[in-house]
Formats: C-alpha cells, structure tokens, sequence
C-alpha cells in the first residue's frame, strides 16, 4: 500500500507476518516495542526496513511523506492487534485483535472504539487516560 503522512496515532500495530517499509518521499520515524523497550527507528528517503513477525509499531508519517508498506496475505487462523501502551508508566492499556480483511476500515474501527471507551484508555496500573492523539512533540 501507498502510505501519505501526517498521521497521529498512539496504536501499535502487531502483525504475525514481517512488514517490508520503503520510503519513497521524506523521513518517517517508526516506533516500536523491542525486548520491552521502546525506541524509535528513522527510515530517511530511499531506505526500506524489514520489521519482523510480531514487532509492536507505530508508524509516524510527517506532512508531504510518501511510503510504501508491503504486507504479506494473513493466513486464515491469524490476528492481528491494536495495542495501546500508558503514556506514563509503560504499561500496556488496551488490546484490540481482529483477523486482518480490511487493514485501513478494522483499525479505524479498532481506533474509534478506544476513543469512545474511556475505562479502556484508563491505565489500571497508574490511573493516567491514555492519549488517542499523539502530543504535539513530535518533528523530523
């Protein structure tokens, strides 16, 4: 799929299957959960990433990006999940999972009904409400 920016999302995506990212047009900055921590991969103009199988990320495109994310076909018994972490303390708030037909509709789907839920955006560790849209802190 062809991918323009901005976007302003705090989901991580997991996918059981590896996603192939090239940036086409500008930088991207690609977040993700690894070994339970979290970092920030950059993927300037004309760079490709291979994220593996069951990676947690968030994918940040900035104003006039252009990428492309390859996906491969989920196998029938698959899921794929929407994870939500606290933005104080870490910890995972919400969970989402659903067999991926329609990536683009299902994680609208997914995203609007965390907005709507405010016990779900609630970190049952720390009490903090989860944001829905990233701070404004984030540039190129």
């Amino acid at each position: 799929m062809i991918v323009g920016g901005p976007n302003a999302r705090t989901d991580y995506h997991i996918n059981e299957t590896a996603e192939w990212f090239y940036q086409y047009r500008g930088e991207m900055l690609l977040k993700v959960v690894d070994d339970g921590g979290f970092r920030d991969i950059r993927i300037g103009e004309g760079e490709m990433f291979l994220l593996p199988p069951n990676t947690p990320h968030n994918p940040v495109r900035f104003a006039g990006t252009v990428g492309i994310v390859l996906e491969q076909p989920r196998p029938e018994a698959s899921k794929d999940r929407l994870r939500w972490y606290c933005q104080n303390c870490g910890s995972v708030v919400h969970e989402a999972a659903f067999h991926c037909t329609d990536l683009g509709t299902q994680i609208k789907e997914a995203v609007n009904g965390f907005r709507d839920d405010r016990e779900a955006r609630t970190c049952e560790k720390c009490g903090e409400l989860a944001d829905v849209v990233p701070k404004a802190k984030e540039a190129p």
